[in-house]
């Protein structure tokens, strides 16, 4: 009896050494006895760690990899085919009038994302005096309290002078922590610094026309699948979030013909 029993050990010692057990195999048994994966770790618990950590290093590549292919083939089908925001005459618009590029910004006036787009549009516009124009278009956010409150004002500052209505939305961006402090207080102090009339923009912070106007632009927000801010839309090839100068200026450039230098 004991010769059959060290025969049948023998023959399973053989097939282990031989043959690697089976994904399926491995996974009944530690399903069955967990305890043996808890060993391991115990054995060698730096090695685990190096192991888990390079694999989601690993993992988070190729993640990224993945979004980087899927927003380039996005982004090749919309030059082809670019999205088309309604531009209103008497819209505010920053830069060259006839500007050969058009970057429709829908933005929250305290969100600090924005803040930063903000700030890499005014990059773009120093890098392309003669080539973009900005068009800032409307998306408060629910839980920004004074960002519907800023885009009433400066709707209804453009109402005056397109010009007081883009100093304030400079003013505003640039002084965006004081707008969480001091609220509308904020905003009037602007308005009056921007130069406006400020017994007119008491009655036309009331105007339907206003009311109108933000609604639409979330609605074609929401259209282009914009749900946070900032987002972009670079002669209708869209930018979703702050990002770098560099990625405003290879899709310009690109609609400008500019070739790419050469490494």
């Amino acid at each position: 009896m004991k010769a059959f029993k060290f025969l049948g050990l023998s023959v399973l010692a053989l097939s282990l050494a031989n043959c690697a057990p089976s994904a399926k195999q491995l996974k009944e048994a530690v399903e069955k006895d967990p305890s043996i994966v808890f060993a391991a770790i115990e054995k060698a618990p730096e090695q685990f760690i190096e192991v888990v950590n390079k694999a989601a290093q690993n993992a988070q590549k190729q993640a990224q990899e993945k979004a980087v292919a899927e927003e380039s083939k996005k982004r090749d089908e919309e030059f082809k085919n670019p999205l088309k925001p309604v531009i209103e005459e008497d819209r505010v618009i920053m830069g060259v009038k006839d500007a050969k590029i058009t970057i429709v910004e829908y933005s929250d006036f305290e969100c600090p994302y924005c803040s930063k787009g903000y700030a890499t549009v005014e990059e773009v516009l120093k890098a392309y005096p003669k080539d973009v124009r900005v068009v800032y278009k409307h998306l408060p956010l629910d839980f920004h309290p004074m960002a519907m409150p800023a885009a009433r004002y400066f709707e209804a500052l453009a109402m005056q002078d397109h010009a007081k209505a883009e100093k304030f939305y400079h003013q505003i961006f640039e002084n965006q922590g004081e707008l969480r402090s001091k609220k509308e207080g904020l905003l009037k102090d602007t308005a009056k610094k921007v130069g406006a009339d400020m017994k007119r923009l008491e009655k036309d912070l009331k105007d339907e026309k206003i009311t109108k106007r933000i609604e639409a632009d979330m609605e074609e927000a929401r259209k282009f699948n914009f749900s946070g801010t900032p987002g972009f839309l670079i002669n209708g090839v869209s930018l979703r979030g702050a990002y770098p100068f560099s990625e405003f200026k290879d899709i310009i450039d690109r609609q400008l013909g500019v070739e790419k230098p050469k490494n």
